[in-house]
């Protein structure tokens, strides 16, 4: 069964062809990070029209090089929320035109359910309870899934996402954007020697990040930094520890057989050699590529969707705002 896979929730234009939903065909991405990073983050009017721009042939390049026509197509699987309403509405759109066309049908994704399931791309496949730590710019939350489609949230941030806060810190520290990849990046060539406080919320499983980031803007406003690397490093460290320690102890807690990691916070380095290192369970974490945005985690999703009978009319919707649970 052929899915393709469509994701515009923010400034990434992507398509995909996903077989049975775990083999990918094509991901093709079309980035606009060069676009936004002159403003510093990205500017929503900006990115929708660039997705108008870039939707039509990253389609057709997804198609070319999975050598797959529009009778090998079973469903589309499109991002309709959370993320940026316009961008939505993009995707969505292009999505419901071709089903109409084509008398495809139509599954509306979950973004943040896609990014889970970017982990049934890999070499190795998930099996149930699993712990789910769902770690990206605008979101951090921890969930138990025992089943596809059976979710019960542990835990989540009570103010900046992890992605928001490395986002915050890069700008505070001159670092660049996209700020993830820019503290990770500087933190290998600095020292973790800069007090932050931890944020550890004891007797629960959420997170609080917003501390730890006024505490380095307090230090940056005060001339307190000397070295910027040192100064991501120490940031990097505060955000992993909780990070590591929340997951552990909620994967004890549950009885997990493994702990999947996904978002585009997942590819950071350290996060992913002190999870590895410290879990009693297996870690699953996919390839960087598919830590970010990208259509063939929807088109994975897609499939485990449909073959439960799951599938939407040509009413569907965007929701900026959709939740997972």
């Amino acid at each position: 069964m052929r899915i393709l896979g469509i994701e515009s929730s923010c400034d990434e234009t992507s398509a995909s062809i996903v077989e049975d939903g775990v083999r990918i065909l094509s991901n093709e991405i079309a980035s606009q990070i060069d676009i936004h990073a002159r403003y510093g983050g990205v500017v929503p009017e900006v990115a929708s029209r660039q997705h108008l721009l870039a939707i039509i042939p990253i389609v057709r390049q997804a198609m070319d090089k999975a050598l797959t026509g529009w009778h090998d197509i079973d469903a589309i699987a499109v991002t309709n929320g959370p993320g940026l309403a316009g961008s939505l509405l993009v995707g969505v759109s292009a999505a419901k035109a071709v089903a109409l066309a084509r008398g495809i049908k139509l599954i509306g994704i979950n973004h943040l359910e896609a990014h889970i399931y970017a982990n049934w791309l890999g070499k190795t496949i998930p099996e149930f309870p699993l712990l789910c730590l769902i770690v990206s710019g605008g979101h951090t939350d921890l969930v138990l899934m025992k089943d596809h489609g059976a979710y019960t949230l542990l835990g989540k941030t009570l103010d900046d996402a992890a992605g928001e806060a490395f986002d915050k810190a890069a700008r505070i520290l001159g670092l660049g954007y996209p700020g993830g990849p820019a503290i990770d990046k500087a933190a290998r060539n600095g020292t973790p020697c800069i007090e932050l406080p931890y944020s550890w919320l004891p007797g629960t499983l959420d997170f609080s990040f917003s501390g730890i980031k006024t505490a380095l803007y307090r230090l940056v406003e005060n001339n307190k930094i000397s070295n910027p690397s040192d100064a991501a490093a120490s940031f990097q460290k505060a955000i992993v520890a909780i990070l590591v320690a929340k997951t552990i102890s909620a994967a004890e807690e549950c009885g997990v057989k493994q702990i999947l990691v996904s978002g585009g916070v997942a590819s950071n380095s350290l996060l992913r050699e002190q999870l590895v290192r410290k879990s009693p369970v297996p870690v699953l974490i996919p390839e960087p590529l598919l830590c970010t945005d990208n259509a063939a985690m929807v088109a994975a999703c897609g499939y485990f969707r449909l073959i439960t009978g799951a599938q939407d009319g040509l009413n569907l919707d965007v929701i900026p705002t959709l939740k997972l649970l």
